[in-house]
């Protein structure tokens, strides 16, 4: 008795240590939001009481994030050189560093405002980010440079940020050798794309979107059409904005489309443009699910609502 005893002591202790050593998968969580103006009515709030406190009612989702990216919807420079067109914005670049402490890792820089000030005001935006901690998506000076993505990596865990503004910019000619935005056509990003994942087939691709038609509830028929050609191209999951609503998730095979988030730090009055989501996507060496957390705009500032289910998929 005693034998057997000892012997069931020892196998227990022996399983114990296995269960122990057994290695914990990494999960890499990024929080997606929409369109983030610090100008024109949200200027005043800043003034007040500075930038960081426009993100108070997500700033739990933002510290359980990985990395948290947002659309940044003006540029960041002292420069007053507008550039012809209707909405030209500005905000002070000393705002990125409240950003950062916000808890804000990443922006993206290909959409039709970043460019408000000129291209010099557009490499200071670039500057005053990287100098802040955060890292801008979608800039550069050549073509490849700009549409060459950023790598998120945790663990064994990897995705790789492609950032592009597939749309016109008004009174805004590309010059190939200057500062711009990532401007490609989604069928040449779908090929960059398609490189990149036969040359790093483990690693997951999020293909961050400015297009759409404003103020439009549904996506159209161009945005389908080219969603499910980024995912044929390898494409793990797009995340868009530039309509100002919230468009439906959707689905091609087992990748998400975000088609619109919404707006997120914005001066909107109209309901629909006050509605909005975050997109989180968790990823794991064995596939990834995501999870649209609802929000509302409350005097230009976003507030969490209520989370939804998480949905699995299997990628891998």
């Amino acid at each position: 008795m005693l034998r057997t005893a000892l012997w069931l002591c020892a196998f227990l202790g022996l399983l114990s240590a296995c269960c122990r050593q057994q290695p914990k998968e990494d999960t890499l969580d990024i929080l997606f939001t929409g369109d983030v103006l610090l100008d024109r009515g949200v200027r005043p709030w800043i003034e007040r009481k500075g930038a960081e406190s426009l993100f108070e009612g997500v700033s739990a989702a933002f510290r359980e994030a990985d990395a948290v990216v947002v659309n940044l919807e003006c540029p960041l420079t002292t420069r007053h050189t507008p550039v012809g067109k209707k909405f030209v914005f500005r905000a002070d670049p000393s705002w990125a560093e409240e950003l950062c402490r916000a808890g804000i890792t990443h922006a993206a820089l290909a959409n039709n405002h970043t460019i408000d000030q000129g291209r010099q005001g557009l490499t200071d935006t670039y500057h005053a980010l990287r100098e802040a901690g955060i890292t801008p998506l979608g800039y550069g000076r050549t073509m490849e440079e700009q549409a060459a993505p950023i790598v998120v990596r945790k663990g064994k865990v990897e995705v790789a940020l492609f950032n592009a503004i597939p749309l016109p910019i008004e009174n805004w000619p590309h010059a190939e050798g200057k500062p711009d935005v990532c401007r490609a056509s989604v069928r040449r990003l779908a090929s960059v794309i398609r490189k990149y994942k036969a040359a790093h087939p483990r690693t997951f691709v999020v293909a961050i979107l400015h297009w759409g038609t404003e103020f439009q509830p549904h996506p159209d028929m161009q945005q389908r059409y080219d969603a499910r050609l980024l995912v044929e191209a390898g494409t793990d999951a797009i995340v868009g904005h530039h309509p100002h609503v919230v468009q439906p998730v959707d689905s091609i095979g087992s990748a998400p489309v975000f088609y619109s988030l919404g707006n997120f730090v914005f001066d909107q009055s109209h309901p629909a443009t006050q509605k909005a989501a975050m997109a989180l996507l968790h990823f794991t060496s064995t596939g990834l699910k995501f999870e649209t957390i609802p929000i509302e705009i409350r005097r230009c500032r976003p507030q969490m609502i209520q989370k939804t289910l998480s949905l699995p998929l299997d990628i891998h």
